[in-house]
């Protein structure tokens, strides 16, 4: 716990914290987040539920011998320090296994996301140099298909039935010796390449230190509401494979030496979320709005599941007043809104024991950080002012860089300024409002607009499920605005509810702020994260031209 327990207010918790003497020189996140948690025997790191619900659970004991086991196999194979495994796998055991193992010999480990195509993997294969990948049965065929396009690419194991051309994972394991020593690493070495999707361009791997969990516990501890406390469990529906379900949820968790569940994942139903929470016992999960909302539709939650809940993490977009109302009286559970990125995690956040929520706002800098709102040169601007949201460097958590492409590090900072290629203002309070992507702003009769703010305001109509905003060109205005809405169910989309929609988005925002066009559509282009991708919907719009 890297917090004061004791303080009560968000000033009091921000402005006692010291970084001084918590990052030592030396760290390896294997030690960290399993080997020093081996003395009990009984001490459970991970509970996993397979697709036919069956259930196993993994002692830290168990989690050390695996991991010992599958750092000595890539070393049989072959792998020296500083070389790279891709870990194509969704919430599995294996997951934690091979990254631990991983970082016990000095390899760097690279979360793949078993949604991207062939050619998203054999992209980031490549860029990585991975010469081992660990997947599944579901996903071998497609490591088999770009094989021949990743020639640094030499092992590949399967964690189920392995098909002809791959080694059958756990019988490696088994022919495999236990025990070793885990090797000294740097707290600023390199532990894992995380890619991260750029507005122009390939995607881009953000090279992750070890010391980056460190930094990021203590913000994680107050979004959390001074995580960890007796019994606490985590789950989350976020996938291992991104950020927010690996370094959000897992591994603090391990850190702490306390137990997360896995689950095999498939589409998210808000059903087997209120039955995973319940059955577990979790307290402390990540749900982003989306999940939030489908949760909502659930009738008596609290009737007719025993939850523990006590705390949600929620992010990538605005959670709202509503919401925060709803999960308080029906999940029992408050929610807390955080913001960050791949390159620096939770640099701002909110935690409603400690302070006033302001709904729609990604909070104040949480402990550790100082942020800002600068222009493009990376001078501050006052409060109300349009700006890029930063954070100071260094810090702990922050990115090594991305790999192989220094000029896009260096395009990352201005001056001491790390940029998150967000946009915001801060109000006179302190707080911080997301207005958009730097690159989604919306320019318009001189206006700069971000869309954000207009997509909160549709979804408040009780018409509206989902809404997306881009600037559309013009030639009068540059540009104009247009919005792409999904209606809740039982909704017709007709010339009249265009201007219904419009009149309302009018009575709450600025006139310049009015969609000049409203589509509906089925469905809006998502992230694995639950991002809104407004850059297919703009590529959208430029081939109808």
């Amino acid at each position: 716990m890297y917090l004061d327990r004791a303080a009560t207010t968000y000033e009091a918790v921000h402005v006692g914290f010291r970084w001084d003497g918590l990052v030592p020189a030396e760290l390896n996140l294997a030690t960290a987040v399993c080997d020093r948690w081996t003395d009990d025997p009984a001490r459970i790191a991970l509970v996993y539920e397979y697709a036919d619900g069956r259930v196993d659970r993994y002692t830290y004991q168990r989690l050390r011998e695996l991991s010992d086991r599958c750092a000595n196999l890539f070393a049989a194979r072959g792998l020296a320090r500083g070389e790279r495994v891709a870990v194509l796998l969704q919430q599995h055991p294996e997951t934690a296994i091979s990254h631990i193992a991983a970082w016990k010999r000095g390899l760097v480990s690279c979360p793949i996301s078993v949604l991207f195509g062939p050619d998203a993997l054999a992209y980031r294969l490549n860029d990585s140099c991975a010469r081992v990948i660990v997947t599944d049965a579901a996903n071998a065929p497609k490591v088999l298909e770009v094989r021949a396009q990743c020639p640094q690419l030499e092992h590949v194991f399967v964690i189920d039935e392995a098909p002809a051309g791959c080694e059958d994972f756990h019988a490696a394991l088994a022919a495999s010796p236990d025990g070793g020593e885990v090797v000294t690493t740097a707290a600023d070495d390199p532990a894992w390449i995380s890619y991260t999707s750029g507005t122009t361009g390939p995607p881009k791997g953000a090279l992750q230190p070890h010391r980056m969990l460190l930094g990021l516990l203590p913000s994680l501890e107050f979004v959390w509401d001074f995580f960890p406390r007796e019994g606490d469990v985590t789950w989350s529906p976020a996938d291992w494979s991104w950020m927010g379900g690996l370094t959000g949820v897992m591994l603090p968790s391990l850190w702490h030496g306390l137990t997360t569940v896995g689950t095999h994942l498939g589409h998210f139903d808000p059903e087997n979320a209120y039955r995973i929470l319940a059955k577990y016992g979790v307290t402390c999960t990540l749900l982003v709005p989306t999940m939030l909302k489908m949760m909502r539709q659930v009738p008596a939650p609290r009737e007719r599941y025993d939850l523990r809940l006590r705390v949600v993490k929620s992010g990538a977009e605005a959670v709202g007043a509503e919401l925060l109302e709803w999960a308080e009286r029906e999940l029992g559970a408050i929610v807390n809104e955080v913001f960050g990125q791949t390159e620096c995690m939770e640099p701002l956040g909110n935690n409603a024991a400690v302070m006033p929520i302001k709904p729609g706002s990604i909070g104040r800098p949480l402990p550790g950080h100082t942020c800002a709102i600068v222009d493009d040169a990376g001078s501050e601007l006052g409060s109300g002012e349009l700006g890029h949201i930063a954070v100071r460097a260094p810090h702990p958590v922050m990115f090594l860089g991305y790999l192989n492409r220094d000029e896009a590090t260096r395009e990352k900072y201005r001056g001491e300024w790390l940029l998150t290629g967000d946009l915001g203002i801060r109000d006179e309070d302190g707080y911080y409002w997301f207005r958009g992507r730097a690159d989604d702003v919306i320019t318009s009769a001189g206006y700069r607009i971000g869309p954000a703010e207009i997509e909160d305001a549709l979804l408040r109509h009780p018409a509206v499920a989902n809404a997306a905003v881009i600037g559309v060109p013009d030639v009068e205005r540059t540009e104009v605005i247009k919005a792409f809405v999904v209606l809740a169910p039982g909704q017709t989309g007709d010339a009249a509810l265009v201007e219904t929609l419009r009149d309302f988005v009018r009575t709450r925002l600025a006139r310049h702020e009015v969609p000049r066009f409203i589509e509906f559509v089925e469905a809006l282009p998502m992230t694995t994260t639950h991002k809104v991708m407004r850059r297919e919907l703009r590529e959208r719009e430029r081939s109808r031209d």
